[in-house]
């Protein structure tokens, strides 16, 4: 099989599982102890009671810095509007990037072969969650490295996990560089189908030392506001019974020299 024909029939098996039946329809019971290893077999790409959450990544190596700030902040915002929510922290530790090796496609559905914490703590609580919020220092004018590394192995393997679910991204840099690391994030949630949730203004807020980001008082209600109409639309998306949109037809797939 060529580089091509992976790469279609990856991407064939991560939005098939959105193309017909409810989300809802495809529960399972997932287990509450922390992962070790593959356990993505195990995940279900919904959360099973009525209550809606979000999950906040915190991609900076920092778990108290300004990236934290902001996902707090919004937090905050989000449980004033009952909604439940969980900031998890990528951690220090190094995050292995997607070799495209394939073998996500090859073992049975259990997820990236990589055996990490940061990669089967992220997907357990993604299935158990109705939406997320990735945040990230800017680096260069891009995300995180091992924030990105993270994200692009867990859509690449379990992209099952996201499908139309709500996502946004939050960008926190001293001068510039933010909307461009923006960009990126949200690319990655327009492949997998999952409604990009917006505020008054971009996701970004500005600081440079630890905590500064809080004196950026329009970054701080930017992050108020989006966490505002991340409830709006997970109300208005549950209100009726979720189901996903029914698409009729498998993504067509294409290349520049045809």
């Amino acid at each position: 099989m060529n580089r091509r024909d992976f790469i279609k029939k990856t991407a064939l098996a991560a939005a098939g599982a959105s193309i017909t039946p409810p989300i809802s329809a495809m529960l399972t019971n997932t287990s509450s102890t922390k992962p070790t290893g593959n356990t993505s077999e195990q995940l279900s790409p919904t959360p099973t009671d009525g209550k809606r959450k979000v999950l906040l990544v915190n991609g900076s190596p920092r778990s108290d810095g300004n990236t934290f700030c902001m996902l707090k902040e919004i937090e905050t915002q989000l449980q004033k509007h009952g909604v439940d929510s969980e900031i998890v922290q990528i951690g220090r530790k190094p995050v292995r990037m997607c070799i495209n090796c394939g073998g996500c496609r090859q073992n049975g559905g259990k997820g990236c072969v990589f055996d990490d914490d940061a990669y089967s703590e992220v997907a357990q609580k993604i299935a158990e969650s109705d939406a997320l919020i990735v945040g990230t220092p800017v680096y260069y004018g891009q995300p995180n490295g091992g924030v990105l590394s993270l994200m692009q192995r867990l859509f690449y393997s379990s992209g099952r996990l996201v499908q139309n679910k709500p996502a946004a991204a939050v960008a926190v840099c001293r001068r510039g560089g933010a909307t461009a690391t923006l960009q990126t994030m949200n690319m990655m949630f327009e492949m997998m189908n999952m409604p990009v949730v917006t505020s008054q203004y971009w996701n970004i807020a500005y600081g440079a030392g630890k905590g500064e980001v809080k004196l950026d008082k329009e970054g701080m209600q930017t992050m108020r506001t989006l966490a505002t109409n991340m409830a709006w639309l997970l109300e208005k998306i549950h209100a009726g019974g979720y189901t996903a949109p029914p698409r009729d037809e498998r993504p067509e797939f294409m290349h520049f020299f045809r």
